[in-house]
């Protein structure tokens, strides 16, 4: 009795805590953009002031947006940077979704050893890979163009591997069912597969646009127009542009940049969370 009546309290309590903990940390990771966006509206005589506050004295709103809007194209920066990460994930999973098909829930010879090649993929970075593609580039005169920026990424072995992993968790009565039904194993790929793993999906897609978005490697060695710049790029041509000491327009910039990504992570945090749970490592 005792016991039972000491446990709403200690669950309270542990659930004070957690909560306690949790907002503790979220505020350390927001800190930089919360110092981010608290620049964004200073003056430039306050953003290096000995008192380190978030609210500025003096607003400076208009000005430092007002110069992020049009020291550089921002909306056309904006719009490549968009067309760049949405045609990137419509081709990855157009590719990736029936080779996990086929490595989860089809047999045949040298599975494994594919599926192991694939693991291997997720070791080679871009940066080795560079110099044989701009040559590719350079020859097939992609250099400064929208495609040149989507090509080298249309496959993407990490999406090979999360969907595998998702599609695994998948009855193989459901399979099996619906070859009965007469479908071929495409139709079972994009009518009863992909609805399955559309959580793994939609993380995936998450994960694609924010490397995709913040990318400036790539785009830093393959685009020199400022008219093409995708967004971190577009961010170093309005350094440039500014020589580097307005930092308040700079983060004006730097929220407009990273907002579309804050809005698509809001949008897609539930999907987001439970795919990253569903396609854990699976046998």
């Amino acid at each position: 009795m005792s016991a039972a009546t000491h446990l709403p309290g200690s669950c309270r309590i542990c659930r004070v805590a957690r909560l306690v903990v949790l907002g503790a940390a979220a505020l350390v990771f927001l800190m930089p953009y919360l110092w981010m966006l608290s620049t964004s509206l200073k003056p430039q005589s306050e953003v290096f002031a000995s008192s380190l506050s978030l609210i500025p004295d003096h607003w400076s709103f208009l000005v430092n947006y007002g110069k992020a809007l049009s020291r550089v194209p921002m909306g056309r920066i904006l719009v490549n940077g968009t067309v760049v990460c949405v045609t990137i994930v419509a081709f990855q999973i157009v590719f990736a979704l029936p080779a996990a098909y086929a490595l989860a829930k089809l047999k045949f010879r040298g599975r494994e050893l594919l599926f192991g090649s694939v693991i291997l993929g997720l070791l080679v970075p871009i940066h080795a890979l560079s110099i044989p593609l701009y040559a590719a580039a350079k020859a097939l005169d992609l250099i400064n163009t929208l495609a040149i920026l989507v090509i080298p990424f249309v496959l993407s072995v990490f999406a090979i591997f999360q969907f595998r992993q998702a599609i695994k968790s998948i009855p193989d009565d459901l399979i099996q069912a619906a070859r009965m039904d007469g479908m071929s194993e495409l139709g079972i790929c994009w009518r009863v597969v992909l609805p399955n793993i559309w959580p793994a999906a939609t993380s995936f897609a998450v994960f694609s646009v924010v490397a995709h978005w913040n990318d400036l490697y790539w785009p830093s060695v393959v685009i020199t127009k400022t008219e093409l710049a995708t967004p971190p790029l577009g961010l170093l041509f309005f350094r440039a542009a500014e020589a580097g000491d307005d930092y308040g327009a700079l983060m004006a910039a730097t929220v407009i940049a990273t907002l579309p990504l804050i809005l698509l992570f809001l949008f897609a945090q539930k999907a987001f969370i439970e795919g990253v749970t569903s396609s854990g490592l699976k046998g």
